[in-house]
């Protein structure tokens, strides 16, 4: 693989995993404890529904980068060893990174094709005056969890390189 290729793919993993993380970190350490200050459900929903709609393609993005600049870099690895071949401690951190990127990518997905059209659908009977508290508060919680726990598996996932890159 010539070294432009393997410089490439690094740079794009890079820029990758700081919108993916960044994007969670911002979520979870700025906007929704800034939501929190007594701001009125439906109005958060309508600012998460916006920031959603903002983020999500970006995200999406970002994960297909992630993985084909990673399996770019994968092969190009000398204690690779093949698919499911964990000989050493650098495959072992390789293989915890990808279930951990397994399991945000399935948060990721519970977001987006669950609890935001639930937050959207509650968002349609709130401008229909039908119910302002009982939707969206339920949602919001939910929404917040998320964001957390896959804020926490990203920095699990760079914990995990920082063991792969020091192996």
């Amino acid at each position: 693989m010539p070294s432009w290729a393997l410089t490439l793919a690094f740079w794009l993993h890079m820029v990758a995993t700081v919108v993916w993380i960044g994007g969670l970190f911002y979520h979870a350490a700025v906007l929704l404890p800034a939501l929190q200050q007594r701001w009125p459900h439906a109005d958060q929903a309508r600012l998460l529904d916006r920031v959603r709609r903002r983020f999500d393609p970006l995200a999406w993005l970002s994960l297909a980068v992630l993985v084909a600049s990673g399996l770019v870099q994968m092969a190009a690895n000398p204690q690779y060893q093949g698919f499911l071949s964990i000989e050493n401690r650098w495959s072992a951190a390789i293989l915890a990174k990808h279930v951990a990127i397994g399991f945000m990518v399935v948060a990721a997905a519970y977001q987006t094709w669950s609890l935001q059209p639930a937050l959207e659908r509650a968002l349609l009977r709130i401008t229909r005056a039908q119910d302002e508290m009982g939707q969206t508060a339920p949602l919001i919680l939910r929404l917040q969890t998320m964001v957390r726990l896959n804020f926490a598996l990203g920095l699990l996932v760079l914990a995990l390189t920082a063991i792969a890159r020091t192996a």
